[in-house]
């Protein structure tokens, strides 16, 4: 367990009146503020990371999925209430982010940034969650986040100016114009203060002075896509089985360091709003394309770097106990730091011919001089030839022998007896192997120590065993591990010259530490730059896979033959393209079409290549421009949830509730059936009615629905476009019997088939009487209530007006063609309006 001595840990507990649950499900309102805890201890730190976590190698780019963020949330009360603090830290990066924003009552903005954070655990006053008087944040979080571990802390902890204070001292030099940014979000200053009291606490080591990165994030800067939207759209994890990687995380994710990968993560879930900022990640994209050698040197270096924010996590905490763990983590990390530094001059190699902005300032970037400083000052003390490498005990000797000779003799006198203790280990099997006339030889495990390893057919060895001497004996197919008494004893005192070879240079460490803590900072610009250059690099990677095009950015919703992103990863070969064009002026399309014809895929689509655009990638398509949305909508699926008791009608009018209540000009709206866990009259009602709200709106929204009625809403609506995805009955050679081919090609126009669902329902196994029982009462009552409704010549010529402005403008605002091309476009517009306008009449003409 993280907490070091479990009896101090107890004593202290009482000082914060901590209250934790695994889950709150578990505990009941009536307790929640009272359970001490040395009582619920047990469940309360079971999968906190370890403050002696080493850093990750490049290739666990999963280490990612591991919740490791803290978070404290604080809201104002009285007339501040929907005024939300929220502060939280990394345990494996350390940047502290905080955010402070209003919300309204669904609270949509706090649930969806603390679901992209995925915290390990929420730290909140305990005045949120008194008995009988909780408040709406605090159950909603709980019902959110039903698996994270829940920790209430006294209301007095939640100190704004204490927060301030925190943040002075401990914020890094170079992030100090965070001052001016939090003086006056009193709640979010008031988060960060629980936070780092609490982080402290559960860490048992206090941050460095100067040696953390604090930020300040508004909501404005990302587009918002909340929980369900991500989920519907399988973002970052796949539906029906979470370790798959069909995902548009998984289509993107060819990062080689877990910065990158975690920073691809966060990009998904919230893309980027500023049209300048995408841009230059395409131009990086673009020249990472066209130059091979750049994209080549830059992944080689790259793929080098080891977790660089864990690092500095680590680096920056002073521990509050010195234990031989913390010793040899502390060392283990000046050997990474060491590795990362040396890496700083191959990196600018590689970005030395580059042309693109982004890229010439990450170049700029890296000429700081703190990293020739650090490599200097660690060098000093520290062997040049030590370095990362992979294997315990290659890495047990490096640690050993990283500070250089005569800089302390009791440490070289411990180091010449920790040789002399391993050479006798190895002489002492050598005689072994002797005495037996066997093929022993040395190895090492971090568990075991040294042991000995042998390969040997059973037959070999006397009566079939090993001498009496050898203790501990495994065998795996041929290979026996054993040891023996004096093996053990020797491996003692290894481990106890290690422990003084440790602690003497943990010493040094330390004191080299001290001096480093002031130039830090440039380290967290280097995390920085590795972790995007390392998303870019991912991106580019991913377009040579595939026939991806750079998005252009305009008014326009306008993809030429788009393809599912995913859908292609999954069957392994390009699926059928489609088209799409939304403008302001039709900012609305209806799509009907069979079951299985491709509408739920298709709308899926759109809203991965919106997003895909917005974190700078390249798009499935052939020419794609995009409007920047700043909401991303979804009302997918059919499912009820037993949870929360909702039926499926429940679910889709609280899904609905929230886009309405939400949604505005600037959003992408994808709504895949609605209304059809109610009866078809009132399904078709809601759905009218919902449609004509949106319709007011400037929002782009495609709704793909089999209430062929709501078709007919064009003839009121201009703005309305109808399109359905065509099949073909296709006559079998050898029965008389119809069969229907899904081409999923899309075209103008509503569906004409009817009784599709008849049609999909004969070829399951239901029986026939049933069908054709089913098909005669569908003949009934479709003559009963069908009245069409037939458009007008007044409503058709006010359409063709309508369409031909709203081209005019779009063309006057976006046009790059030169007088020629635009006159003959112009015609064509001429054309394209006489030929909708319905004849006129004699009265018309002479008028």
């Amino acid at each position: 367990s993280y907490f070091g001595d479990k009896s101090s840990c107890v004593e202290n507990a009482n000082t914060l009146n901590l209250t934790s649950s695994s889950s709150v499900r578990g505990l009941n309102s009536t307790c929640l503020g009272k359970t001490p805890l040395s009582s619920g201890r047990s469940v309360c730190r079971s999968h906190t990371p370890l403050m002696g976590y080493s850093v990750t190698s490049s290739s666990a780019v999963s280490a990612h999925t591991v919740a490791s963020v803290i978070v404290a949330v604080v809201e104002g009360r009285g007339l501040a209430r929907g005024e939300v603090g929220m502060a939280s830290i990394d345990l494996k990066n350390p940047e502290m982010i905080l955010s402070q924003f209003a919300d309204n009552t669904t609270y949509a903005k706090v649930i969806t940034k603390l679901k992209i954070l995925t915290p390990l655990e929420i730290i909140m006053s305990n005045t949120a969650c008194d008995a009988g008087n909780t408040t709406k944040l605090f159950s909603l979080i709980t019902e959110h986040f039903k698996n994270v571990t829940f920790t209430t802390v006294q209301r007095k902890y939640f100190n704004e100016t204490k927060g301030l204070e925190y943040i002075e001292q401990l914020c890094a030099s170079e992030f100090s114009t965070i001052f001016m940014e939090v003086q006056s979000k009193y709640y979010c200053l008031a988060a960060a203060a629980a936070l780092l009291k609490y982080v402290e606490f559960i860490q048992n080591a206090v941050y460095a002075p100067k040696s953390l990165k604090v930020r300040f994030q508004g909501s404005e800067k990302t587009a918002m896509i909340d929980s369900s939207s991500a989920q519907n759209l399988e973002l970052v994890i796949n539906n029906r089985d979470s370790r798959n990687g069909h995902t548009l995380l998984g289509v993107l994710n060819y990062t080689k360091t877990p910065g990158g990968s975690r920073r691809l993560r966060s990009n998904i879930l919230e893309p980027l709003v500023d049209a300048e900022t995408i841009n230059t990640r395409l131009d990086c994209v673009q020249e990472l394309l066209q130059d091979e050698e750049l994209f080549f040197g830059l992944q080689a270096v790259i793929s080098k770097f080891l977790d660089t924010e864990q690092l500095l996590s680590v680096l920056v905490q002073i521990p509050k106990q010195d234990t031989v763990k913390t010793a040899e983590t502390k060392i283990t990390n000046l050997i990474y730091l060491k590795h990362t530094l040396e890496l700083v001059e191959p990196l600018k190699a590689a970005l030395r011919s580059c042309n693109t902005q982004l890229l010439k300032a990450y170049y700029n970037s890296l000429e700081d001089t703190r990293f020739g400083i650090i490599l200097e000052k660690i060098t000093t003390v520290i062997n040049d030839d030590t370095r990362y490498t992979k294997g315990c005990l290659s890495m047990r000797t490096q640690k050993c022998y990283a500070v250089k000779p005569n800089i302390n003799e009791f440490l070289d006198i411990a180091r010449r007896t920790y040789t002399e203790i391993v050479d006798d280990i190895a002489g002492m099997i050598t005689q072994l192997a002797e005495k037996y006339n066997l093929p022993m030889k040395t190895s090492f495990s971090s568990a075991r120590g040294f042991f000995i390893q042998m390969n040997a057919d059973c037959s070999t060895l006397p009566n079939g065993q090993l001498p009496s001497e050898f203790t501990k004996i495994t065998k795996m197919k041929n290979t026996y591990s054993f040891t023996s008494a004096d093996l053990i004893k020797m491996n003692e005192r290894c481990q106890e010259s290690l422990r003084e070879i440790y602690h003497m240079t943990y010493l040094i460490v330390c004191k080299l530490l001290n001096e480093i803590y002031e130039h830090i900072h440039c380290l967290y610009k280097l995390s920085d730059i590795v972790s995007m250059l390392d998303m870019l690099l991912s991106f580019a990677h991913a377009c040579t896979l595939s026939d991806y095009v750079r998005p252009e950015f305009t008014d326009t919703l306008a993809i030429k033959q788009g393809w599912h992103p995913i859908l292609e990863k999954i069957a392994m070969e390009k699926p059928v393209s489609n088209n799409t064009y939304l403008t302001e002026g039709n900012n609305f399309v209806i799509i009907t079409g069979p079951n299985m014809s491709g509408k739920s895929t298709y709308l899926k689509q759109i809203a991965l290549c919106q997003i895909m655009a917005q974190i700078g990638s390249y798009v499935p398509a052939e020419y794609c421009s995009f409007r920047i949305a700043e909401q991303i909508f979804t009302r997918i699926g059919m499912d009820d949830d037993i949870e929360t008791n909702a039926s499926t009608f429940m679910k889709e009018m609280k899904e609905i509730t929230y886009i309405i209540q939400n949604a505005n000009d600037k959003s992408l709206i994808i709504i895949d059936e609605l209304g059809r866990g109610t009866s078809a009259e009132e399904g078709i009602g809601i759905c009218y009615a919902a449609c004509e709200y949106l319709l007011n709106l400037k929002a782009f929204t495609l709704f793909a629905t089999h209430f062929l009625e709501l078709c007919h809403i064009d003839a009121l609506y201009p703005n309305v476009e109808n399109y359905h995805f065509e099949v073909q009955h296709v006559r079998s050679t050898a029965g008389n019997k119809e069969k229907v081919a899904y081409t999923y090609a899309l075209s103008k126009g509503y569906t004409e088939e009817k009784n599709y669902g008849l049609k999909a329902a004969e070829v399951s196994s239901l029986p026939s009487s049933i069908i054709l029982d089913a098909k005669e009462i569908t003949n009934h009552i479709a003559k009963q209530i069908l009245h069409r409704q037939k458009s007008t010549p007044e409503m058709m010529k006010q359409r063709a007006v309508y369409q031909l402005a709203m081209r005019l403008v779009q063309t006057a605002r976006n046009s790059r063609l030169d007088p020629d091309s635009l006159r003959i476009y112009l015609k064509g517009l001429k054309k394209k309006y006489e030929a909708s306008c319905p004849a006129p009449s004699k009265n018309d003409e002479q008028q």
